[in-house]
């Protein structure tokens, strides 16, 4: 089993942690009724996400021989995707404002990742590439999609918590900017491993 473990890593603290329709909407929510009355969106989220992860870890195992086929290819693909998130993070606003928000449901957070873009690529990038040599098993992709919607879970909820204190720090122009050229090189890393070229 040949899996690069800090490329992994990187990828998934990143992109979990980094703003999104889940985190924004989290930090929405705290931001204009506090926890409490957030609970149910956030554990919606952490349930239609691990959801998610099981559709997308089925697909890749579904898929092995056509993936294992086109690997280099679906390697580039995935390595371009962490780029274009790389890039992003550069014009990052971190704009938490929402107009009229409503208290939203455990059934808002769930069906949230249905439509989702990011979760869907996010958990289809993961299995395809990163973790492609599990994919003629889905069982031991079992304990990943577990350990990723746990991981969601625990961004969501900081973000629903510390949702004021992230808006009122990242308006310093200079923690905003350095915080996401961090991110962005520790993303381009990720790409290159991912893709093979320095191989």
């Amino acid at each position: 089993m040949e899996i690069n473990w800090f490329p992994l890593f990187t990828f998934v603290i990143i992109t979990t942690f980094t703003p999104g329709p889940n985190n924004l909407s989290s930090a929405s929510m705290g931001i204009q009724f506090g926890y409490k009355k957030a609970m149910g969106f956030t554990f919606g989220i952490a349930s239609g996400f691990f959801i998610v992860q099981l559709i997308t870890a089925g697909l890749s195992s579904s898929l092995n021989s056509f993936i294992r086929l086109y690997e280099q290819p679906v390697r580039y693909i995935g390595s371009a995707y962490i780029l274009w998130l790389a890039i992003s993070l550069i014009r990052m606003r971190y704009d938490f404002e929402e107009k009229n928000i409503s208290t939203k449901s455990f059934l808002k957070g769930l069906l949230l990742q249905f439509v989702n873009p990011k979760g869907i690529v996010y958990g289809l990038t993961l299995y395809s590439t990163f973790l492609i040599s599990l994919t003629n098993d889905i069982l031991k992709l079992l304990p990943f999609a577990i350990f990723f919607s746990m991981l969601s879970l625990t961004s969501v909820t900081a973000w629903t918590l510390f949702g004021a204190g992230v808006k009122k720090y990242l308006r310093n122009e200079k923690i905003k900017t350095t915080l996401n050229i961090i991110l962005c090189l520790l993303l381009i890393y990720s790409a290159v491993d991912l893709s093979g070229i320095m191989k």
